[in-house]
Protein backbone atom coordinates (compact mmCIF):
# COMPACT_ATOMS: atom_id res chain seq x y z
CA UNK A 1 0.00 0.00 0.00
CA UNK A 2 1.40 3.41 -0.56
CA UNK A 3 0.29 6.82 0.71
CA UNK A 4 -0.96 10.00 -0.90
CA UNK A 5 -1.72 13.77 -0.66
CA UNK A 6 -3.91 14.85 -2.88
CA UNK A 7 -4.58 18.43 -3.07
CA UNK A 8 -8.41 20.51 -3.80
CA UNK A 9 -9.74 23.64 -3.44
CA UNK A 10 -12.73 23.29 -1.04
CA UNK A 11 -14.57 25.84 -3.32
CA UNK A 12 -14.25 22.91 -6.14
CA UNK A 13 -14.58 19.88 -4.40
CA UNK A 14 -14.47 19.66 -0.65
CA UNK A 15 -14.00 16.49 1.83
CA UNK A 16 -17.53 17.46 3.08
CA UNK A 17 -18.39 17.00 -0.64
CA UNK A 18 -16.98 13.48 -1.02
CA UNK A 19 -18.86 12.38 1.65
CA UNK A 20 -22.18 13.56 0.37
CA UNK A 21 -21.61 11.80 -2.97
CA UNK A 22 -23.21 8.15 -3.33
CA UNK A 23 -21.38 5.75 -1.97
CA UNK A 24 -18.74 8.46 -0.42
CA UNK A 25 -16.99 7.40 -3.78
CA UNK A 26 -15.69 10.21 -6.67
CA UNK A 27 -13.43 10.02 -9.41
CA UNK A 28 -10.40 12.60 -8.85
CA UNK A 29 -10.64 14.10 -12.37
CA UNK A 30 -9.10 16.83 -13.73
CA UNK A 31 -5.57 16.52 -13.32
CA UNK A 32 -3.32 17.90 -16.00
CA UNK A 33 0.03 18.18 -14.99
CA UNK A 34 2.28 15.44 -16.41
CA UNK A 35 3.82 14.24 -13.20
CA UNK A 36 0.62 14.37 -11.28
CA UNK A 37 -1.10 12.34 -14.09
CA UNK A 38 2.12 9.64 -13.81
CA UNK A 39 1.06 9.14 -9.76
CA UNK A 40 -2.51 8.39 -11.21
CA UNK A 41 -2.00 6.04 -13.89
CA UNK A 42 1.11 4.44 -12.99
CA UNK A 43 1.35 4.23 -9.22
CA UNK A 44 -2.02 5.12 -7.37
CA UNK A 45 -3.45 1.98 -6.89
CA UNK A 46 -6.85 0.90 -5.27
CA UNK A 47 -6.36 0.38 -1.03
CA UNK A 48 -3.98 3.13 -1.11
CA UNK A 49 -4.78 6.02 1.28
CA UNK A 50 -4.86 9.59 0.81
CA UNK A 51 -4.38 12.27 2.83
CA UNK A 52 -7.18 14.91 1.47
CA UNK A 53 -5.71 18.66 1.57
CA UNK A 54 -7.38 22.03 1.14
CA UNK A 55 -5.85 24.27 -0.79
CA UNK A 56 -6.55 27.48 -1.91
CA UNK A 57 -7.77 29.02 1.66
CA UNK A 58 -6.55 31.15 4.60
CA UNK A 59 -4.85 28.15 6.70
CA UNK A 60 -4.73 25.14 3.99
CA UNK A 61 -5.05 21.92 5.76
CA UNK A 62 -5.46 18.21 5.40
CA UNK A 63 -9.03 17.86 6.81
CA UNK A 64 -9.51 13.63 6.45
CA UNK A 65 -8.59 10.36 5.08
CA UNK A 66 -9.59 8.84 1.47
CA UNK A 67 -9.24 5.46 0.08
CA UNK A 68 -8.54 5.16 -3.53
CA UNK A 69 -11.12 2.51 -4.86
CA UNK A 70 -10.28 2.16 -8.37
CA UNK A 71 -6.74 2.59 -9.82
CA UNK A 72 -5.88 5.00 -12.49
CA UNK A 73 -8.09 4.99 -15.71
CA UNK A 74 -8.81 7.49 -18.74
CA UNK A 75 -10.09 10.87 -17.39
CA UNK A 76 -13.43 11.45 -19.96
CA UNK A 77 -13.42 15.04 -19.16
CA UNK A 78 -10.65 15.66 -21.64
CA UNK A 79 -12.37 14.08 -24.38
CA UNK A 80 -15.96 16.31 -23.68
CA UNK A 81 -16.04 19.78 -25.26
CA UNK A 82 -18.33 20.93 -22.65
CA UNK A 83 -16.08 20.19 -19.60
CA UNK A 84 -13.67 22.70 -18.03
CA UNK A 85 -10.90 19.95 -18.47
CA UNK A 86 -11.37 19.65 -22.00
CA UNK A 87 -8.06 18.90 -24.22
CA UNK A 88 -8.93 18.67 -27.43
CA UNK A 89 -5.48 16.87 -27.82
CA UNK A 90 -6.79 13.89 -26.13
CA UNK A 91 -8.68 10.89 -27.57
CA UNK A 92 -10.27 7.75 -27.09
CA UNK A 93 -7.39 5.66 -28.70
CA UNK A 94 -4.88 8.27 -26.99
CA UNK A 95 -6.39 9.60 -23.61
CA UNK A 96 -3.29 12.02 -21.65
CA UNK A 97 -5.11 12.50 -18.88
CA UNK A 98 -6.00 9.58 -16.51
CA UNK A 99 -8.04 9.58 -12.78
CA UNK A 100 -8.57 7.28 -9.76
CA UNK A 101 -11.44 7.12 -7.47
CA UNK A 102 -11.00 7.55 -4.18
CA UNK A 103 -13.99 7.05 -0.98
CA UNK A 104 -14.42 9.02 1.98
CA UNK A 105 -12.74 7.03 4.96
CA UNK A 106 -12.14 9.77 8.01
CA UNK A 107 -12.47 13.35 8.35
CA UNK A 108 -9.34 14.10 11.24
CA UNK A 109 -11.01 15.15 14.80
CA UNK A 110 -8.51 18.08 14.67
CA UNK A 111 -7.35 19.62 11.12
CA UNK A 112 -3.78 19.57 10.56
CA UNK A 113 -2.73 23.01 8.68
CA UNK A 114 0.50 23.50 6.57
CA UNK A 115 2.24 26.06 9.05
CA UNK A 116 1.67 23.19 11.86
CA UNK A 117 3.39 20.87 8.98
CA UNK A 118 5.94 23.33 8.19
CA UNK A 119 7.07 23.89 11.82
CA UNK A 120 7.55 19.75 12.53
CA UNK A 121 10.51 18.73 12.14
CA UNK A 122 9.69 15.20 10.84
CA UNK A 123 7.99 17.11 7.83
CA UNK A 124 10.65 18.60 6.57
CA UNK A 125 10.93 16.41 3.42
CA UNK A 126 7.32 16.39 2.35
CA UNK A 127 7.36 17.88 -1.09
CA UNK A 128 4.14 19.79 0.48
CA UNK A 129 6.23 22.49 2.31
CA UNK A 130 9.10 21.77 -0.81
CA UNK A 131 7.56 24.62 -2.84
CA UNK A 132 5.82 21.61 -4.80
CA UNK A 133 2.82 22.43 -6.52
CA UNK A 134 1.61 19.32 -7.80
CA UNK A 135 -2.05 18.12 -6.83
CA UNK A 136 -0.89 14.92 -6.42
CA UNK A 137 1.72 13.91 -3.90
CA UNK A 138 3.80 10.69 -2.17
CA UNK A 139 3.38 10.95 1.10
CA UNK A 140 6.12 8.42 3.08
CA UNK A 141 4.86 5.58 5.91
CA UNK A 142 6.57 7.43 8.25
CA UNK A 143 4.99 10.88 7.27
CA UNK A 144 1.71 9.45 7.13
CA UNK A 145 1.79 8.31 10.55
CA UNK A 146 3.14 11.88 11.91
CA UNK A 147 0.24 13.52 10.13
CA UNK A 148 -2.52 11.05 11.52
CA UNK A 149 -1.11 11.64 14.71
CA UNK A 150 -1.42 15.73 14.62
CA UNK A 151 -4.91 14.56 13.21
CA UNK A 152 -6.05 13.38 16.04
CA UNK A 153 -5.94 9.65 14.85
CA UNK A 154 -3.38 7.30 16.54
Amino acid sequence: MNYWLFKTEPGCFSFDDLKKRPAMTEQWDGVRNFQARNFLRDAVKAGDLVLFYHSNIPQPAIVGIAEVVRAGYPDHTALDPDSEHFDPKASPARPIWYMVDVRYRQAFPRQVTLAAIRNNPLLAAMPLINRSRLSIQPVSEEQWQVITTMGGIP
